[in-house]
This record gives C-alpha cells, structure tokens and sequence, in this order.
C-alpha cells in the first residue's frame, strides 16, 4: 500500500444520503480513512424513502445498527394493509395485503431472513448511519459542496467549498465516490452513460401533520392510493397519501402535467389537496413542506470511470414504486465497500474495482424497470372501472357502482377489478425483486452446474441458493449457549469465510493457508461444530453440497465460489481454494 502522506483521505464520498452514509458507515467499519462530505447544512429534512427490506436490514445487522433501525421504524405490523380508495374517508375500492404481512408470504419471508422489513423514513435512516459513521472514524464535513474532480493513475483531486466560509480547497483521495443523488454533478463530470429517459411525468410532495388515526388506524397501513378526479394523469399512477409516523405525520404525493407550466404550491394550494384526499374537511391539517419532482425512467449502464465509483441515485433514477430507492442504494454500497477497502490494503488487485459495474448495473436497470412497471400498472385499476385519465368525480362512483351491480357485467367488472388489484403484487410483495440478485463478474467462480431453474415467478417470490453469485441462504443455527443465530451471521464483517461441515476439516486447513498465504483475514465456520449447531436441519437443506463441501462467502455475503465436496484424493483443498481466492481477488 501507497504511503497515506501523499493523500488526505483514502476514500472521499460526496453525498450523504443512503448510498453515501452507508458507504462512509461500511468503509469506517472496514478501518479505512473515509471523508464524507455534503452541500447540506444537516441531512435529509422530508422523509422521501421510507420502505426499509429485509436485503437492506441484513446490512444493516451487519454493521450492527439493525437495532437501532428497528427502533426507530414503524414495524411490519402497521405496514400491510395497503387500501385503494376515493378518500381516506371515502369508498373502499380495495385492499392489498403488502410487503409479506399476508399468512402465506408472512411465512415466506419469515423463512427468508432473520429480520423484518420495517417502514425508516429517510429523516431516520441517514442519522443512523452518518452518526455511526463517524463514531467508527469516518470525517463528515457538512456545508462542503463537491465542485470538480480530476483524476489521474494513483488518486482523485476533488475541488470542495466551504460554504460558510466561502473559500475553496482541495482534497486529494485515493478513491470517489459519487453519492450525490439524482442530478450527480460527479456522474456528470466523469461522463458516466445514462440510458433510458427523464422528466417522463411530474409529481408534487406535500408533507404534513393530521391526526388521522379515525380514518386509517383499523386498516394499518404505510399507503393509502387515492383515486381522484386527475389521479391518472402524471406522477406515481394515483394519488398517495403515505404515512411517516402513525398515524399523525403523513407525505402526499400527487401528480401534475408535466407539459404544462409548473403548479404554484403555496399553503393554501397544499391543504386543499390534501383535505381532497383525505375526503374530511373537518381535520386540522399543518402543512410542514411542499416539493416538485419529475419521473424519470434512466440508468448508467457503467458505474465508474478510473478512481472515480457513483452510487445510489446517481446511477439508478425511477418513481419511489415498489420501495426500491434507498434499498438498492445501500445494496449498492455494500457492494463496493469491501473491494475498495481490500485494494486500498493491498489485499486485491485493482481489476476486482471492475466487478462493481458488472454486478450493480444489471440490478439498477431491473429496479428502474420495475418501478416504473409498476407506476404503468395502475392503468388496468382504471381500466376495470370504465376510467381514463379525464374522469370526474361522478364517473368514479359510477364506474364502482356499475361494479357492484348485481349483473353479468357487474360480475364481469369485479372480476376485471379483482385481476388488476391482484397484479399489483409485483409492487408490493416483489419479494424476488428484493431478494434474488444473482452476481456474474470476475468475483465469482462459476461451478459449472447448468444454468438455474426458477421454481416461481422470479419477481415475486425468492428463492435462495447457493450457487456462486447469489446471496447465502438464512437457516437458523443453535450457539453453544442455545441461542438462535443466523448463517448470516457467520459471515461478513468485512472478510471472506469458508463455510464447511462438521466432516470437512481439510477445507479449516486448507482456509488456515490460504489466509497466510495471501495475507487476508479468512474465517473458517464449520457447521455442526458446538457454537453452530445446525439443530434444526435447515442448514442441511439448503446448503446444495456435501457436508465435507465447501462455500467460499464474500464480505458481502454472496457466495464466491462453491465446491460440492472434499477433493478427492490426489487433488488439494489448499489449491483449490487459493486459485478460487486468487481468481477473486486479482491476485
């Protein structure tokens, strides 16, 4: 490694929402010197993301700020029983039992993952993560906007101002990281490649308080889709009113046309939208902000250009459908923090930075895809009501009455009616989308098994594996004191692991090497030993080898490389593994 007198920091990440205060969080955590920077004078003041999935909650376990998420979120309980409706206080058109709180996808993803999805406002979430950031090392500047960069073979150059004081100044770091959201000044300035397109519809944010809890608490809730005369027309598909704290802090969302002027949001403007929605005029309503922003449908193709990384929003823009924003932002992270912190300490070559866009890439273009799928699929909804995009009120209720005629068409619209609502599980119990990432890159090894068979619908419902390339598999385990812990958390904490069993001794030995060997940190976890008692025969099923087999598991927790079973005789474990560890690593 290079002598640190050369550079003020190692990494430098500009931005400090999700992907940047996670960044910071994990490089902090791995011991490397991290400067986080932001333009902003404190850290994100509406509470735009909010669905917190369980991928995203196994990082945070992790990093051991899972508690601390938890207790500041709304848990699943609250989050399920998403209504369609006229108004908060009109007709029900229909629920949707959402984000895994039905009794069958409970099960599932109970079986998934030792944790729960909760609903963590962005206001929440990036105080967890920037404070433990800098309580492990991390340097947070806030009122520092990033201006320029230039890079060249050993570092990056960033030219920063200090807004308070007005002077500007430099800061040279081995590594960026642009984590500057949506209109990435650095994605811009390395010319990263943005497909798709942008400013597809417009949509308005209005943040406030009410006590709605008569109208909302008995079907509990994080959204409550709203169906008003212009609810088809821009934004998210229909009117949203979503909750922040229950039941008395909420976020509107609703849409305008993008081809016309923008509308003027003054607090009169705001609260008559919102008494809309809500359908009671009665309510005291304290509007606490008001915000405009456009649907955009893009992606980078490439996430890096040099020395210079984007993540989250930079790389990644799409409608907040399917809860998929802040997740695949920390995801992202997650993803490139162990490989810059083991090329920062000499530990990997250079060419394991190249595994970041062919792993990430392909997971931001399916999210964009998705989530903007999802905002398309509000149309059938309208469709089975004899709506369009100019209906009035009057035809709202005479598009739900003539569905709840007692006639063969009144029949054939429910059915119709029934068919649309239930296609919106692909946004709200996309348990698949959330869970099923598989990685082809140089950091993995392939096994040369035929290529997998998705049992279900792979957007749905998840199916773990422990084929090179896919997230470990959660089983439950027993410790020596009797306690539950999860294969997860066997694994990760910034280091490679070889899990093995109870009759695969050779590959402890061949682990104990190989760590000497390259001179990494190399965990060996034998399951059935006394601390990792596989008591409940979950690990069994769902480890795809032979007890004496081995799996090589990244610090991320994906599955690097996978032998079935001890080599046979003649063949060495040690050799096997170092040329697994060597291909990874690009050592």
């Amino acid at each position: 490694m290079e002598s640190t007198h050369s550079y003020d920091t190692d990494v430098l990440v500009v931005g400090s929402g999700p992907a940047g205060g996670s960044a910071a969080l994990l490089l902090a955590t791995y011991g490397i010197r991290t400067l986080l920077v932001t333009k902003y004078g404190w850290l994100a003041n509406t509470p735009r993301a909010h669905i917190t999935n369980q991928r995203t909650m196994e990082v945070l376990r992790d990093l051991g700020v899972d508690a601390e998420a938890t207790a500041a979120g709304s848990p699943a309980e609250l989050m399920g029983d998403t209504v369609l409706c006229t108004a908060l206080a009109g007709e029900e058109i229909g629920r949707i039992r959402s984000w895994g709180t039905g009794p069958h996808a409970a099960t599932e993803y109970g079986a998934a993952s030792p944790v729960q999805m909760i609903d963590l406002p962005q206001t929440y979430l990036e105080p967890i993560l920037v404070k433990n950031a800098a309580e492990r090392g991390a340097k947070v500047r806030f009122d520092t906007e990033f201006l320029s960069l230039e890079q060249d073979a050993d570092g990056v150059t960033a030219r920063l101002r200090d807004r308070l004081r007005g002077d500007e100044f430099t800061v040279r770091a081995r590594y960026l990281i642009g984590a500057d959201g949506g209109r990435s000044s650095v994605a811009e300035q390395i010319g990263l490649p943005i497909a798709g397109q942008s400013g597809k519809a417009g949509s308005m944010n209005i943040t406030f308080k009410a006590d709605l809890s008569r109208h909302v608490a008995h079907r509990p809730s994080v959204l409550y889709w709203v169906m008003r005369p212009g609810a088809h027309m821009g934004g998210i598909g229909m009117g949203l009113v979503r909750m922040v704290r229950p039941w008395n802090e909420w976020l509107l969302v609703w849409g305008y046309d993008i081809d016309q002027p923008p509308p003027e949001m003054d607090e009169a403007t705001a609260r008559d939208i919102v008494h809309d929605l809500i359908g009671d005029q009665d309510v005291p309503v304290e509007i606490t902000s008001s915000s405009l922003w456009t649907v955009n449908h893009s992606y980078a193709t490439t996430y890096s250009a040099g020395r210079v990384f984007c993540a989250g929003d930079a790389v990644h823009r799409h409608p907040p459908s399917n809860g998929l924003g802040s997740n695949t932002s920390i995801q992202d992270s997650y993803n490139l923090a162990w490989k810059l912190a083991m090329v920062i300490r000499g530990q990997a070559g250079p060419g394991l930075l190249d595994s970041y866009t062919a792993e990430r890439a392909p997971v931001g273009k399916q999210i964009v895809d998705r989530a903007n799928l999802s905002r398309d699929q509000f149309g059938p909804i309208f469709q089975a009501l004899g709506l369009d995009e100019y209906s009035e009120e009057d035809d709202i209720a005479g598009g739900l009455a003539a569905c709840r005629g007692e006639t063969a068409d009144g029949t054939k619209r429910r059915q119709a009616l029934e068919e649309a609502i239930q296609l919106k599980n692909y946004e709200f119990n996309a348990h698949g989308v959330e869970m099923n990432q598989r990685y082809a890159s140089s950091a993995v090894v392939p096994d040369g098994e035929a290529d997998e068979v998705w049992a279900r619908d792979p957007e749905l419902f998840h199916q773990p594996s422990t084929r090179p390339g896919a997230k470990l598999p959660h089983a439950w385990l027993v410790d020596g004191d009797g306690n539950r812990l999860s294969t997860l958390d066997i694994v990760g904490k910034g280091t490679f692991t070889v899990l093995t069993g109870l009759s695969g001794g050779v590959w402890e030995a061949a682990a104990a090497e190989c760590g000497d060997t390259l001179g990494i940190p190399l965990t060996c976890v034998r399951i059935g030993s006394e601390n990792n008692r596989d008591a409940y025969g979950e690990w069994r099923r769902a480890s795809g080898t032979a007890e004496d087999g081995c799996l090589l598991v990244r610090p991320d927790g994906h599955i690097a490389w996978r032998s079935s079973r001890a080599p046979q005789a003649g063949s060495s474990a040690c050799a096997e593994l170092l040329g697994a560890l060597r291909a990874v690593l690009q050592c």
